[in-house]
């Protein structure tokens, strides 16, 4: 047991500060929680203390799918509500596991656990498959003697982010295949077409317009150094992809999904709907406020969400409210959602409004990425009828110049 020096908040708005002994800061939080208070920030008191600190790592393993993971943490839940040991559920799992890296690293965890480590501190080995999100919740469930509880809002909360996926996905495939389509069709035309008109049209001697003679410079190039466009075009791929990974390039990628009229309402909807379900399963697991805003400035992917959630957390630390604090952030998030949380904090049910308003935002993006689909349809069909009439004109023009010289 340690003694803490606390800074906490009532319903009411009230701050209040001290020393209260206890295990650790989640079970400072469910001390201060029965006395009517919400726990702001916490250290351990005596010189040389350090916070006790989760390592820091929310990327999803490329090896373990989040289907997985899902379909782990739901078996393991039905597994300990049978009253089955955990160190034999996790075998169980382990063997049916179809991930190599999560086959080991299950095994590895459960050796550690017969060892004698928690659940929670064998999670923390794998950061890269187990985010902090995930270890945090075990680690309060495991302390507080719920983690059946907690592994069912996991799965929930892993449900929830798999369905707004496959939605966004879903949408996006259509308009992607057409593209595709279209991309690979006016490439034959240009290869198998144009240099066979190209070859007419010398023949005739025909005085080309500028428009024609670009197509046929391309229909010409991708036909004779068909190699060079193919090298081109993954070169181009690869400066994108090492782009996106630096910090400025970020930005970029982030800034543009924030100002493009059509994706913006659904980038921000998704990014409110992904905040506020986390924060809503972080509270209820009795995770404190600060930690758990921390834990989601990390999992969010836009920089510009991110970096919100992150004052958010230092204003809230210093004692104030979490909507005053994302009321400078209305851009980002609708009012609605600082209106929400306004109303969670004075009534002291912050977790459950912030659940019903997470079901609201996940099921306005479900609308979105209908809406997103019947709008870029037509938009997707003019630009091919922009694409055939260019080709066409280019084509038909030295034809009808040649007929009206005659």
């Amino acid at each position: 047991m340690a003694k803490y020096f606390y800074t906490a908040k009532s319903l009411k708005g009230e701050t209040a500060s001290g020393v209260i002994e206890a295990k650790d800061e989640y079970e400072l939080s469910r001390i201060l929680r029965k006395e009517g208070y919400v726990l702001i920030k916490a250290r351990p008191q005596g010189e040389g203390a350090e916070r006790k600190k989760l390592k820091i790592s929310l990327s999803l393993s490329k090896n373990v799918s989040l289907i997985e993971k899902m379909m782990f943490t739901r078996n393991l839940q039905v597994m300990i509500s049978a009253g089955i040991p955990l160190p034999r559920s996790l075998k169980l799992l382990g063997v049916q596991a179809k991930s190599i890296v999560f086959k080991n690293a299950l095994e590895e965890i459960r050796e550690e656990i017969v060892k004698g480590k928690s659940f929670a501190e064998s999670l923390n080995k794998y950061p890269n498959i187990f985010s902090e999100l995930f270890t945090g919740m075990v680690r309060v469930g495991e302390e507080a003697g719920t983690l059946e509880d907690v592994l069912k809002i996991l799965t929930q909360q892993m449900e929830r982010e798999h369905e707004l996926k496959s939605k966004i996905m879903g949408a996006l495939m259509y308009p992607a295949v057409i593209i595709v389509a279209m991309l690979g069709i006016g490439a034959l035309m240009l290869v198998m077409v144009v240099p066979k008109l190209a070859q007419t049209f010398e023949d005739l001697k025909i005085e080309l317009p500028p428009m024609t003679k670009l197509v046929i410079g391309i229909g010409t190039f991708l036909a004779e150094k068909w190699y060079l466009a193919i090298l081109i075009i993954i070169a181009i791929i690869i400066f994108l992809r090492i782009l996106s990974k630096t910090k400025e390039g970020k930005k970029i990628i982030d800034i543009l999904t924030l100002k493009l009229p059509i994706i913006s309402p659904l980038v921000k909807k998704t990014n409110s709907a992904h905040t506020i379900r986390t924060l809503s399963s972080l509270i209820t697991s009795g995770v404190p406020i600060v930690r758990a805003l921390e834990i989601i400035s990390r999992a969010l992917g836009n920089v510009y969400f991110k970096t919100a959630i992150a004052n958010a957390a230092t204003k809230v630390q210093k004692g104030g409210k979490l909507s005053e604090a994302l009321e400078s952030y209305q851009n980002l998030y609708p009012p609605l959602v600082v209106q929400m949380i306004q109303v969670g904090e004075e009534t002291g049910q912050t977790s459950d409004i912030l659940a019903k308003l997470a079901d609201f935002f996940e099921d306005e993006v479900t609308e979105s990425t209908k809406r997103l689909s019947s709008i870029i349809e037509p938009i997707i069909m003019l630009i091919i009828g922009g694409a055939v009439g260019f080709f066409a004109v280019s084509m038909i023009q030295p034809m009808y110049s040649m007929i009206g010289a005659m």
